[in-house]
């Protein structure tokens, strides 16, 4: 009777109580920035490949997030810009393939994360960065019936920071950070 009490008592639990792991959907999630141009204009690129791993417990009100940036595929629409952000000056893509952010912090506002602390690596070095999240949203998607959480997160760091200084002030040296991301439930 006491084994069937505490499989009773499991079973009735909510599910909120435990941890969920999600997978980054790759295909709706596009990291980009934007930086100031001479003064002149607001210039944007985003990366087409991103992978991650997030882990959220709802009713511990923690979670996890780790990103990672494939930082060759930077694109801009402009071919010679996007090979010269490649190179040395930039994100030195052959030296640093990827960019990662890793959470240290989760923090809700009720259910939901609205704000992650975390570690942003870029060009070898890693510095804090938090971001803030202006949406976040969960259901079953419509077209694979697989459960879903969206969100839209933004920062601003200096690429200095991290070592980027090629031609500021003409390029800025505040970036503005944009992830829109989407993942699975596993």
């Amino acid at each position: 009777m006491k084994k069937f009490l505490i499989a009773l008592s499991l079973f009735l639990l909510p599910a909120a109580v435990y941890a969920e792991d999600y997978t980054v959907d790759a295909r709706h999630t596009f990291p980009s920035f934007e930086v100031n141009h001479m003064g002149l204009s607001t210039q944007r690129g985003r990366f087409n490949a991103t992978s991650g791993k997030i882990t959220l417990d709802r009713a511990a009100k923690t979670g996890s997030v780790y990103i990672e940036i494939d930082a060759k595929t930077v694109n801009t629409g402009l071919e010679e810009l996007e090979k010269h952000l490649r190179g040395e000056d930039f994100f030195n893509v052959e030296k640093y393939p990827r960019i990662s952010f890793a959470s240290s912090r989760v923090v809700f506002e009720e259910d939901r994360p609205s704000v992650v602390h975390g570690d942003l690596t870029l060009l070898g070095v890693t510095r804090p960065v938090t971001l803030s999240l202006s949406a976040f949203n969960c259901r079953v998607h419509p077209m694979n019936k697989k459960y879903v959480c969206g969100a839209d997160a933004a920062a601003t760091i200096k690429r200095s920071e991290f070592g980027m200084d090629y031609a500021i002030p003409a390029v800025s040296d505040e970036v503005k950070l944009f992830i829109q991301i989407e993942a699975f439930k596993n």
